[in-house]
Parts: structure tokens; C-alpha cells; sequence
């Protein structure tokens, strides 16, 4: 059996395809990690999330920012579904959607398999954050999502406020706080607070802020962590973190990385995407 984690493919599906193809991946032996953002921007998203679907039992998607951003179009009224981007309103108005938003909503903030010693999220972890904290959080987070009342949650969980995670915090603020670490920290200062306007590479950063992983005085995990969201960072391997968004959107690559083994094998997709000039990368 072989495990692949699989960087940000934002709807690039042709890559995707071709990556699988790359791996020799066979569905009856082996297993795939998505570290999230399957959807926006590739111009395939509805293809992607089917395909992604359609694989194994053992298929582990963690959810990205823009998987939750489809998820909380999703609730609104038809005549806002319309006005979104036409890449999403081919998932929005698919005779499946339905299918797909709740199969969607239903993945995991973190995956922790202590088996292969490995755990996955989609950006990033506190500094203050071990594999038990983080896992809490997560998993108080996922319970809403899955609730019946779970378009609260989808209304309200957007904002950059609070900007710091905390065990203090209480109702929305709490889940709010922890989805924004989970699926869209890049840099934060030594008390964890986020700077959102940070995405580019390190070095770039203004003083006081560093890389998640690498913020003085961080945490000891006991496992390695693979993770995306990144993709001005590129392919990454240090401090226990292996970062595999490598830009496939942007005109970079589609990278999976082979967790089940001592030392981790990559396989790269170049994609033929154009590479875009002045725009934001998130």
C-alpha cells in the first residue's frame, strides 16, 4: 500500500488526472491525502470535487479556505449563487450539488494518523498548539459543520477578528478563531496572532512575524505535518513540516509527496497554466 498527500489543486482537474495517473495509484491498495482547496480559480472544480469523491474509503480531504468559502455560498440565496464566479456556479447549480456540499462539509479540519506519524491540515497550527489542542479544536469545529444548524456557522465564520486563538474564547469568536489558524495562517508574531497581509515568501514578512512553524518558542509536536495553502512557499521540508502547495493554479506544479515510507518521495505535475502577474495568492 502506498499513502500520497496531494498539495492545492483549486480546481485544476487535467493535473490532477495526470498525477494519479503518475502515481500508478491503485483505489483496491492504496490511499490518498488532499490538503485542501480542492475548488476556485482552476476552472474545474466540479470535476475535481466528483473525481476526489469517487476514490476510496480511505481518501482523506482536509478543508481548505476556499472549500469553506464554497460551502457558505452554498446557503445563500439563488440570486447570489448566480453572481459568483462561473467555475462555481458549475458546482453550485450541478444536479449533484447537493451530494457534494454535504460530502464536502463533512471532511475533517486535521487528519492525525499516528500509524504513518503524520498529520495533515490544510495551513497551518498555533505555536502553543500541540497534537492534542490542535485535534480538540478541530474537532469541535467539524461538530458544528456537521450539525443540523450548521449554516450558522457557515453565515458567520469569516473575519480576521479575533486574530488570535485562544482558550478563553467562547461561541462564534472560539470556531471563528480556529478556522482562521487552520485554513488560513501563513505568519503570526510570538503570541499566535495571524497576519492575514503576509502571503509572501519568508523574508518578505515585516518584523515580528514568522513563518507558523518556525515562531520562537513553538510548541514540540510529536509528528510530522504536511499542509498547503501556501504556495509562494513552494515545496518545503524542515522543522517536522512538509509544505506541498507548489502553485499548480498559478502556472507552478501539482505535487504529491509519499508519506508511508522513512524518507518521503515526491512526484510533480508541472501545470501549463499561464502564471499570473499582480495577483493575490490565497
Amino acid at each position: 500500500m502506498a499513502v500520497w498527500a496531494i498539495g492545492d489543486i483549486q480546481g485544476c482537474h487535467d493535473e490532477l488526472a495526470r498525477l494519479i495517473d503518475k502515481l500508478n495509484y491503485d483505489p483496491a491498495r492504496d490511499a490518498l491525502w488532499f490538503c485542501g482547496d480542492l475548488v476556485n480559480r482552476g476552472g474545474q472544480s466540479l470535476e475535481v470535487l466528483r473525481l476526489v469523491k469517487s476514490l476510496n474509503d480511505r481518501t482523506v480531504v482536509t478543508l481548505g479556505n476556499h472549500d469553506l468559502s464554497l460551502l457558505a455560498v452554498g446557503i445563500r440565496s439563488e440570486q447570489d449563487q448566480a453572481r459568483v464566479n462561473p467555475e462555481l456556479r458549475a458546482v453550485l447549480f450541478a444536479p449533484d450539488r447537493e451530494e457534494l456540499l454535504a460530502w464536502l462539509r463533512h471532511r475533517p479540519l486535521l487528519h492525525v494518523d499516528r500509524g504513518l506519524g503524520t498529520m495533515m491540515v490544510h495551513a497551518g497550527l498555533a505555536p502553543g498548539w500541540d497534537v492534542g489542542r490542535a485535534e480538540s479544536v478541530a474537532r469541535e469545529i467539524e461538530t458544528r459543520l456537521r450539525a443540523d444548524d450548521h449554516k450558522r456557522l457557515l453565515r458567520q465564520m469569516f473575519g480576521n477578528k479575533p486574530d488570535t486563538w485562544s482558550p478563553r474564547l467562547r461561541g462564534i469568536d472560539r470556531l471563528r478563531a480556529g478556522i482562521n489558524v487552520l485554513t488560513r495562517m501563513r505568519y503570526c508574531d510570538v503570541r499566535g496572532r495571524i497576519a492575514f497581509q503576509e502571503k509572501g515568501m519568508p523574508g518578505t514578512q515585516r518584523p515580528g512575524n514568522y513563518p507558523w512553524f518556525s515562531v520562537p518558542g513553538i510548541v514540540r509536536r510529536d509528528l510530522r505535518i504536511v499542509c498547503g495553502h501556501w504556495s509562494t512557499l513552494g515545496r518545503f521540508a524542515g522543522l517536522g513540516v512538509y509544505a506541498i502547495d507548489t502553485g499548480c493554479v498559478w502556472g507552478g506544479a501539482l505535487t504529491a509527496m509519499r508519506i508511508d515510507i522513512e524518507e518521503p518521495e515526491f512526484v510533480v505535475i508541472d501545470s501549463d497554466r499561464p502564471k499570473p502577474q499582480g495577483k493575490d495568492i490565497d
